[in-house]
């Protein structure tokens, strides 16, 4: 299966700038998780690259092949978004029938599976259902799906912290059976660290992070003690932000700590988890005083 690129990709609506110059390669059978604040450009990207929207300049690439609208495979690429596809007055199995036609397959096995673990009735239609069922039940459908790529767009809007967990570990399940490249666009971080292998994120219209999720974890850093040797000791490293509780001075850092560095005793160090390290990359250089 091909990669997914882009190249210099640009999205602007009028005057304002949504992204600006994403250069991003997806590969097959990964699991990603595409992080930013609300707004962020999070949809518009995964829209872009599922051929609903088109991008203002740049490059997409499928393997070799320049992308346009004509040439998009579309059956490969499945996008699950809050924007609703399906004719609201249609009955769940009418649209899980319609959706197989479309799609050339479906797994009904797992579609039954996650409609009664979901209390889903599939007699029901579409608009009888709230907005966390309509969640699920459109989630339900991109797992099911025969595409190579899936986007996943805030696909636990609306859910209890119960059906939240249960949703993910289907994601996981229908990643295990059938390996595809999953990207799961959420500002809910502190729950998809469990989930995925790979971290992208965007703020302020650009990606500041593509790296695997180890990798992000392994240069995210709490340095805190005295004020004058934490800075001492922080020279020259990316710092995100500061925090002053007292006497006690912490710095914030994405970076790889230069081995030669000798750490103060009265310095303490330690990882901080992905979200607040998106946090703390989301509001660079802020500084808090308590």
């Amino acid at each position: 299966m091909p990669n997914l690129q882009t190249t210099q990709l640009i999205k602007q609506f009028g005057k304002q700038v949504v992204l600006d110059d994403i250069n991003l390669t997806l590969k097959p059978n990964t699991i990603y998780g595409l992080l930013g604040r609300n707004g962020v450009g999070k949809s518009t990207l995964l829209s872009i690259l599922a051929n609903h929207q088109t991008a203002s300049l740049g490059e997409i690439k499928w393997g070799d092949t320049v992308l346009t609208g004509r040439d998009h495979p579309l059956q490969t690429i499945y996008l699950m978004s809050e924007i609703n596809l399906f004719n609201k007055d249609d009955k769940l199995r009418t649209i899980i029938k319609n959706t197989a036609l479309l799609q050339g397959s479906f797994d009904h096995a797992l579609a039954e599976e996650m409609l009664t673990a979901f209390d889903l009735n599939p007699k029901k239609k579409l608009n009888q259902l709230s907005t966390g069922y309509r969640t699920i039940f459109k989630t339900i459908v991109a797992l099911c799906v025969p595409a190579e790529y899936v986007f996943l767009d805030e696909p636990v809007l609306g859910l209890d912290a119960n059906y939240r967990s249960l949703l993910y570990r289907y994601i996981l399940q229908a990643y295990e059976s059938r390996p595809r490249t999953f990207v799961v666009a959420t500002h809910i971080i502190e729950e998809i660290a469990t989930l995925v292998e790979h971290v992208l994120v965007l703020n302020d219209a650009q990606l500041i992070v593509d790296d695997d999720l180890e990798t992000v974890l392994a240069k995210s850093y709490r340095v805190s003690g005295p004020e004058e040797l934490v800075r001492e000791y922080c020279t020259d490293l990316n710092v995100l932000g500061s925090q002053q509780m007292g006497t006690l001075y912490t710095v914030y850092l994405y970076d790889v700590l230069p081995e030669e560095r000798v750490i103060p005793d009265r310095l303490t160090i330690d990882h901080i988890d992905l979200q607040e390290t998106f946090i703390k990359l989301t509001n660079k250089g802020s500084e808090a005083h308590v």
